[in-house]
């Protein structure tokens, strides 16, 4: 039941998306000025790509860690 509870919130999370506009205020003072705003959506794309390989590394071995401590106490 909890897993399935679990998995169900994951999931769910991982579906519900809101949109991040993250600039520093330079980055910000620069790209406004430009008339496509092409280039800022692909700095805003980088900046959220590059804050999110952190926290899926750490949540990968996160994972093992708890595979392996749980898969000890069962032997």
């Amino acid at each position: 039941m909890y897993k399935n509870k679990a998995f169900i919130i994951l999931f769910l999370l991982l579906i519900i998306s809101i949109p991040a506009d993250a600039q520093c205020a330079m980055c910000r003072a620069v790209l406004e000025n430009e008339e496509g705003q092409g280039a800022a959506e692909g700095i805003n794309n980088g900046i959220v790509y590059l804050m999110a390989i952190p926290y899926i590394l750490i949540a990968g071995i996160g994972f093992i860690i708890y595979k392996k401590f749980f898969s000890q106490k069962k032997q």
